[in-house]
């Protein structure tokens, strides 16, 4: 029989899903990556034999059979009901004794902070917000896109920049270099040929976040439509958080405010000074900052949370992941 250890920890995004094994003292015995973590694509079973290829590596290389708490921060884990359909499966495989399933922005935010408390924005493919406060009070969205009342990230900014293209070129819009930068990414001459190569398939229409950067290279450049497109982002980013932050009455209390995900991490200048800007007129106290801690380690940290481990065992836990 193998030996117990304190937390697993599961930060499984749509792309790739990362795993830690912790045992008591916080030092991490075990971690190992698996492929994406998508139950509204495959199905929650084929999802979770997706993550068991990682907790098997991980558990082999810690020489561990099971742990006491799971820890697990998942993608499309969007409503209560899916968390715990989601805990429900973790359980199904009796990995551990207790289980936790919580959105995978928290992940992120939990590993920007020394304590559960504070505020997180992720702009990635898409855009979320989540807060949270030691007493366990949590603020979140459901984050499922227009339904849901979001706009931003990647895919919405490549949607946005199209948009404007092609009222530009065909003259229903202002005039934007955006007409001519994005065909060009492509090799194609025109919006024209960029709509037709789209339309028919010729170029794969997951492809369509390549133009993210583009956006940001015409920004950069000075093109007034690119710039006012970075600028509503800075908005939406900073409505979420002040939302968030007004919810968990921390609004007028000093409180991280992390940003995170790929659009975010890039640190483009005038995105960042922006949301500066924005939080500084409407919530003075809130202290912005990018974080580039690996999510699994937030996911880990709210494993020990959970389980009580004293001061010392998250330093320990943070140590390994900072070094």
């Amino acid at each position: 029989m193998g030996m117990t250890a304190r937390v697993l920890a599961v930060d499984a995004g749509n792309s790739k899903t990362d795993v830690a094994v912790v045992a008591a003292d916080g030092s991490v015995l075990a971690t190992a990556r698996s492929g994406g973590f998508r139950p509204p694509a495959v199905g929650v079973e084929q999802a979770m034999d997706t993550l068991a290829e990682a907790v098997d590596e991980a558990f082999a290389a810690a020489g561990v059979t099971a742990v006491d708490h799971i820890s697990a921060c998942l993608a499309n884990a969007d409503f209560p009901i899916e968390e715990e359909t989601l805990a429900a499966a973790l359980h199904a495989r009796a990995w551990s004794a207790t289980v936790e399933v919580r959105n995978d922005t928290f992940a992120i935010l939990r590993a920007g902070v020394t304590e559960p408390r504070g505020v997180a924005v992720v702009c990635g493919a898409g855009i979320n917000c989540v807060g949270m406060r030691p007493d366990g009070r949590t603020a979140r969205f459901p984050a499922l896109g227009r339904i849901s009342g979001d706009w931003g990230g990647g895919w919405g900014l490549a949607e946005e920049a199209m948009w404007h293209a092609a009222r530009a070129e065909d003259g229903r819009g202002a005039p934007t270099d955006l007409a001519h930068t994005l065909p060009s990414h492509f090799g194609l001459p025109t919006m024209y040929a960029l709509i037709e190569s789209l339309h028919l398939e010729r170029i794969e229409d997951i492809r369509r976040h390549e133009l993210t950067p583009v956006l940001f290279a015409t920004a950069a450049s000075g093109d007034p439509i690119a710039r006012s497109v970075i600028d509503r982002l800075a908005d939406e980013v900073v409505a979420m958080a002040t939302v968030a932050l007004t919810r968990l009455d921390l609004l007028e209390e000093e409180t991280p405010v992390l940003l995170g995900g790929g659009v975010l991490a890039a640190r483009h200048p005038q995105l960042i000074d922006t949301i500066r800007d924005l939080l500084a007129s409407r919530a003075p106290k809130a202290v912005p900052n990018v974080v580039t801690a690996s999510p699994v380690l937030g996911a880990a940290l709210l494993g020990l949370d959970a389980v009580e481990a004293p001061p010392e065992v998250h330093t320990r836990l943070r140590s390994h992941f900072e070094r």
